[in-house]
């Protein structure tokens, strides 16, 4: 059963029915807003009452993840709501709950059932409803109280007519996230495409392909980028200068001397917001902001975006204890999660990088785990490639084709 928020117009506090308990909560108050926010500078803008704009977030049972992902995507609230046929709430799915699933072994073919069942079998809360007449502050507070960020909103019969997120409420993006392209490398797999120029700038469709990440981090609200350079810095410096002309702030930081994918951070200052660091060749359709999301909500140190790989063992695979055989499997296929090359790092992790020494991503990662921070794993099922190689490059041409084609 849902959990539903009713309004006491008699009284400033509400009660949650959660099935026939009945739990008084604790009375709030405007300590619990973030610092600087005015109570008074929350409002419910109207579109958040538009019952033709929420169902652009409703799904059925029966809906394959691939579409349920198309949904989060497509809808400015980044949530899917699974209701009936009448429209009532049956639960309420987000980018990371699937993603969370995924890496448990759901697939983007699953239906949407096998996502609703891995969330309560990990414990999650029944979804929050709330009248489609409730008061903005208080649909703040509570989402402040139950660490959410959408409330669906319910008419008098309990179908969901509306919906509101913590966007709509306190209008925000996400600024204070730094962004970091490590743009240094010689692809030297890709010669002689770059004997002349930096992997990086290199034509993926009409423009470089680092346009393209760039672009990406401006759509998901990131301004702040610093990129990395080394190899042919000139090039980058010249096309992309103080990144006004992309919608974003760029400065650069120089390796001298190539220092490893983790080294060039140590030349970068020490910052207090989160860093969105990534490898300069890759080519990817994820939305940053639900990597921000993702590590917001598992209180991670470190996230680390990785990508599901399959291999056929082309022979038949002996397994033995000792000299004695358990099984023989028939040409198995050997799944694996793979380093996508992009990372969230937290400042406590950033400050674990060695000064001015080479180092590596993996080194960073066995330092984060030493050290007990949180080092979660972010599964990218948008289309991805590691552009190293000369089939990964025409690869990206293709890619870059077929979005221009669909859009």
């Amino acid at each position: 059963m849902i959990t539903q928020i009713r309004k006491d117009r008699g009284r400033r506090s509400e009660t949650f029915n959660r099935r026939d308990e009945v739990v008084e909560p604790r009375l709030t108050s405007t300590s619990i807003l973030r610092p600087g926010i005015n109570p008074d500078m929350i409002n419910l803008p109207s579109n958040c009452i538009d019952e033709s704009a929420v169902r652009s977030s409703f799904v059925s049972l029966g809906t394959t993840v691939h579409d349920v992902m198309a949904c989060i995507n497509a809808n400015s609230q980044r949530i899917a709501l699974v209701v009936d046929e009448e429209n009532r709430l049956i639960s309420t799915l987000t980018d990371g709950d699937i993603r969370r699933a995924i890496l448990d072994g759901v697939t983007t073919d699953s239906r949407v059932e096998e996502v609703q069942a891995h969330k309560s079998a990990s414990g999650a809360a029944k979804p929050v409803t709330a009248p489609i007449d409730s008061d903005p502050q208080r649909l703040f507070e509570i989402m402040s109280e139950r660490s959410i960020r959408q409330i669906p909103l319910t008419d008098r019969d309990g179908r969901v007519v509306g919906l509101v997120s913590l966007e709509d409420l306190i209008p925000q993006d996400i600024q204070s996230v730094r962004a970091v392209i490590m743009a240094g490398g010689f692809g030297k797999r890709l010669m002689p495409l770059t004997a002349n120029t930096p992997k990086p700038m290199l034509p993926v469709g009409d423009r470089p392909l680092m346009e393209h990440t760039i672009e990406q981090l401006n759509y998901a609200g990131i301004r702040d980028v610093k990129i990395s350079t080394h190899y042919m810095a000139e090039q980058i410096v010249q096309h992309f200068q103080d990144g006004s002309d992309f919608g974003v702030n760029v400065s650069y930081v120089n390796e001298d001397t190539p220092m490893g994918t983790a080294g060039a951070l140590s030349l970068m200052e020490a910052t207090d917001v989160p860093m969105l660091v990534m490898n300069g060749d890759i080519l990817s359709g994820v939305d940053y902001r639900s990597i921000v999301s993702f590590h917001s909500e598992h209180n991670a140190n470190m996230t680390i975006c990785v990508r599901k790989y399959e291999m056929e063992v082309p022979y038949g695979v002996v397994e033995c204890t000792g000299a004695n055989v358990e099984r023989i499997a028939e040409k198995p296929r050997l799944t694996f999660f793979v380093n996508a090359g992009i990372y969230l790092l937290g400042p406590e992790v950033h400050a674990l990088i060695p000064k001015g020494e080479r180092s590596d991503m993996p080194d960073l990662v066995q330092s984060a785990i030493a050290k007990g921070y949180k080092v979660v794993s972010f599964p990218i099922v948008e289309h991805w490639l590691d552009i190293g190689q000369h089939a990964d490059y025409q690869a990206a041409q293709e890619v870059v084709k077929q979005k221009g084609s669909d859009s």
